[in-house]
C-alpha cells in the first residue's frame, strides 16, 4: 500500500504478474488498439510473456525484424509479409533457418503466409518457407509479376495447400498452373486474375485434379467456354469471378447450369453475355446469392428479370453498374428481390426517382445503395431511400448534381446506421454537415469537389462523429487551419485524410493534425502555403503514418525530409515530386526509411544527377515502384538500372525533359 493508502503501482504490477498466462491472453485478446497492447507489454512482463506466447499474426515491415518477430512470438499462424521492404530469397531464408535452427518447430504453426508484391522472393525463398512450413494452408502471390512456373513448382510441395491467390502473376502458364493443381489437390479456394498466359488446357487439368475447389477466379483471362465447361464439373463450387473474360458467352454460362451449387458470379466486363445467358443460368442455380453484371448486359431483357423472382428469398448482392435501366425495371428488381442487401446502379442511365422509388419501398433491408453518376435524382430519391431503408449503412451519391442539403436531413434522421457516404461533386453546404453531424456511427465521409463546404461545416462534423476514419477533401477550397483544428479536436480516429488542393492550409493547420496518432494516409498534393515546418510537425505526431503525397508542395524543402528520415520510419509510400529539396535531402531520407518501397520524384529540378544515383543507391534493395523523368533513363548508370531491375523494382518514366536548377 502507498502512504495514501491506495494500492502501489508495484503492488499492482506484481499481482498481474501472479496471473496465469492464459488469464493474461485472455485479457489481451479484448485490448484492440495496437498502442494499448504495447502499454500492456511495457507495464508488465508478463503481458509480455503472454502476447509472446499467444499471438497468432505479425506484419513486420522490415526484412531485418523477420528473423526477431518469428522468435519472440512462437505461436504465429498467419505471417504477412507484403509491406517487408527489402524481402528477398536469401533473407527470407535465412530468417526461417535462424528461427527454427533447421528443424522446422517453430515453422509449424504457420498457415497463412502473405507474399503480395514482394517482388524480391522467388522459388528460392518459397522452397524454404514451404520446407519450414508444412501447415501452410493459404499463401498469396499477388503482384508478384515476375513469379513464373519455377514459383509455382515450389509451391506445389505445400501439399496441404487450401488457398492460393496469384493474381498478376504474370509468368504463370499452363504448366505452373498444372504442378500446383498435382501437388495440391485439396485446394479450394484460387484466384488467377490476369495471368494471361494460362489457357483452356491449364483450367481443363485444374478441374480434374481439384475438385474440392469452391471459388475460383480467373478474370482477364483469354480463356472461352471451354474452360466453363470444366469449372461446372466442380460440384463445390460457389464462388466464380469472369471479369472481362471477352470470349465467353452465354454458351458458356449454360455450361455452369450442370451443378447447383453456385452462390455468386461476377460477369462485369464480359461484353458477350446477355440477359439471356444470366436467365438461363439463373434458372438452373436457386441458390444465387450474388450477382454482378455490371458494363457488361447491352439491355436489361425482361427474361432475365422474369427469373430473378427464382432466386428471390436467397440474392442479397445486385450489380448493375454501366447499364440503361429505367423505373419499370427497378421496379421489377425491387418486386422479385425483397431481401437484397446491395444494390450497385453506379453509371446506369436513365435511373431517376420513381425507379429508385419504386426499388426500395420492397427492400427494406438494403445496406449499401451504389447511384455514383445518377445525375437525375434528386432528393425525392432520397426520401423515398430515408424512408424505406432505415438500416442503410453505405451510400454513394457522386456527382449527383440536384441533391442538396433537404434530401440529406431525410438520410440523416432516419438512418441513424450510416457509416460511409460519398457526396464527392455534389452541391451541398455546411447546412448539410449539421445535418449529417447527427450520424454519430459515420466513419467514412467523403466531400471532394465540395467547394461550398468551409470550417464551418467540419465544426459541425467534428462534434459528433468521433468514429470517423476516413475524410476527403480534396478540393474543397474555403477549408483552412480552423477547420483542421476542429477535425484533430473531435475525430481523433481518422487514419486516412486528403486535403489535396485545399490551398488556404498552412503549417498551422498541420501543426493541428499532429495530434492525430492513428493516421496512416495523408495526401497534401499542392498545399503551396506549408513548409519544413509544417511536415515535421507532421513526422514527430503522426508516427504511423505509411503513405504521404507531397507533389507540387513547392515550399517543401530538405528539413521536411530530414523530419521525415528520422521519424516516419513506417512510410511505404512518398510522393515528392515539384518540391524544392537536393541531392543531399534526397540521399538522407532514402537512406533513413527503411520501409520506403513506392517512390514518386518527378521533377525535382534542385537534384543532380549525381544525387539521383546516390539517393537511388541508398534506397535500391527496398523499392518496389519508382517514377522518374524519362531524361534520367540515359544519364543514370546502366549498373543501377539493372540492379533495380533485379531486386524487383518497377520504373515508369515520364515522358518530359529533365531540369537541373543547381
Amino acid at each position: 500500500m502507498g502512504q495514501d493508502g491506495k494500492p502501489s503501482s508495484a503492488g499492482a504490477v506484481a499481482g498481474v504478474d501472479a496471473l496465469s498466462q492464459d488469464l493474461l491472453a485472455h485479457a489481451l485478446a479484448g485490448v484492440d488498439d495496437p498502442r494499448d497492447r504495447k502499454s500492456c507489454r511495457l507495464a508488465s512482463r508478463a503481458f509480455a510473456r503472454a502476447e509472446a506466447a499467444s499471438r497468432r499474426s505479425a506484419r513486420p515491415l522490415r526484412r531485418e525484424a523477420l528473423p526477431r518477430v518469428l522468435r519472440a512470438f512462437p505461436s504465429l499462424t498467419s505471417l504477412d509479409l507484403s509491406a517487408c521492404a527489402g524481402l528477398d530469397d536469401a533473407s527470407l531464408a535465412a530468417a526461417l533457418s535462424s528461427t527454427t535452427g533447421g528443424t522446422a518447430e517453430l515453422g509449424l504453426g504457420v498457415r497463412r503466409v502473405s507474399l503480395a508484391r514482394a517482388s524480391g522472393v522467388g522459388w528460392r525463398g518459397l522452397e524454404a518457407m514451404v520446407a519450414v512450413c508444412p501447415r501452410l494452408e493459404a499463401v498469396d502471390l499477388s503482384h508478384c509479376v515476375a513469379a513464373g512456373d519455377r514459383e509455382m513448382a515450389a509451391l506445389a510441395s505445400a501439399a496441404g495447400l487450401r488457398e492460393l491467390v496469384m493474381d498478376k502473376c504474370l509468368g504463370v502458364t499452363d504448366v505452373g498452373l498444372a504442378k500446383v493443381a498435382v501437388g495440391c489437390p485439396g485446394l479450394e479456394r484460387l484466384s488467377v486474375k490476369w495471368c494471361r498466359e494460362i489457357s483452356d488446357i491449364g483450367i481443363e487439368l485444374l478441374a480434374k485434379k481439384c475438385p474440392n475447389l469452391r471459388s475460383v477466379d480467373i478474370s482477364y483471362l483469354k480463356v472461352s467456354n471451354e474452360s466453363l465447361r470444366s469449372l461446372s464439373t466442380l460440384e463445390k463450387l460457389e464462388d466464380i469471378a469472369l471479369v472481362g473474360c471477352m470470349f465467353i458467352d452465354d454458351d458458356g454460362l449454360r455450361m455452369l447450369c450442370a451443378g447447383n451449387s453456385l452462390q455468386s458470379i461476377d460477369v462485369s466486363r464480359c461484353h458477350h453475355v446477355t440477359s439471356q445467358g444470366l436467365a438461363s443460368l439463373i434458372d438452373s442455380q436457386r441458390f444465387i446469392q450474388k450477382i454482378n453484371a455490371g458494363d457488361s448486359l447491352h439491355e436489361i431483357e425482361s427474361c432475365f428479370l422474369s427469373k430473378l423472382s427464382t432466386i428471390g428469398e436467397t440474392l442479397t448482392v445486385l450489380r448493375l453498374d454501366g447499364l440503361e435501366i429505367f423505373a419499370s425495371n427497378l421496379q421489377a428488381i425491387g418486386d422479385s428481390c425483397k431481401n437484397l442487401a446491395e444494390i450497385g446502379l453506379s453509371k446506369c442511365n436513365g435511373v431517376t426517382d420513381d425507379g429508385i422509388a419504386s426499388l426500395v419501398v420492397n427492400c427494406g433491408y438494403l445496406r449499401t445503395i451504389d447511384v455514383t453518376c445518377c445525375h437525375l435524382l434528386t432528393n425525392y430519391a432520397l426520401a423515398a431511400i430515408a424512408e424505406n431503408c432505415r438500416m442503410v449503412e453505405c451510400l454513394r451519391l457522386e456527382s449527383c448534381p440536384f441533391i442538396n442539403e433537404k434530401g440529406l436531413e431525410r438520410i440523416a434522421t432516419h438512418c441513424s446506421h450510416l457509416k460511409e457516404i460519398d457526396l464527392t461533386d455534389c452541391r451541398i453546404n455546411d447546412e448539410a454537415m449539421q445535418h449529417l453531424a447527427s450520424c454519430s456511427e459515420l466513419e467514412t465521409l467523403k466531400l471532394g469537389l465540395c467547394s461550398s463546404i468551409s470550417d464551418k461545416g467540419l465544426v459541425y462534423i467534428s462534434s459528433n462523429c468521433g468514429k470517423l476514419v476516413e475524410l476527403d477533401l480534396y478540393r474543397c477550397s474555403a477549408i483552412t487551419d480552423e477547420g483542421l483544428a476542429a477535425i484533430a479536436q473531435g475525430c481523433k480516429k481518422i487514419r486516412r485524410l486528403n486535403l489535396c488542393y485545399c490551398t488556404q492550409i498552412t503549417d498551422a493547420g498541420l501543426k493541428h493534425l499532429s495530434t492525430l496518432e492513428e493516421l496512416t494516409n495523408l495526401e497534401m498534393r499542392c498545399l503551396v502555403r506549408i513548409t519544413g515546418i509544417g511536415i515535421t510537425s507532421v513526422a514527430i505526431g503522426c508516427a504511423s503514418l505509411i503513405e504521404l503525397d507531397l507533389k507540387r508542395c513547392y515550399s517543401v524543402d530538405d528539413a521536411g525530409l530530414w523530419a521525415l528520415s528520422r521519424y516516419s520510419q513506417n512510410l511505404r509510400q512518398l510522393t515528392i515530386s515539384y518540391c524544392q529539396v537536393t541531392g543531399l535531402g534526397l540521399c538522407h531520407l532514402l537512406g533513413s526509411l527503411r520501409s520506403l518501397q513506392d517512390l514518386k520524384m518527378v521533377h525535382l529540378s534542385w537534384v543532380s544527377i549525381e544525387g539521383f544515383e546516390m539517393s537511388l543507391r541508398a534506397a535500391c534493395g527496398r523499392l518496389k515502384k519508382l517514377k522518374l523523368l524519362g531524361g534520367l533513363r540515359s544519364v543514370l548508370s546502366p549498373e543501377l538500372l539493372q540492379t533495380l531491375q533485379a531486386c524487383g523494382c518497377r520504373v515508369r518514366w515520364v515522358d518530359k525533359p529533365l531540369v537541373y536548377k543547381g
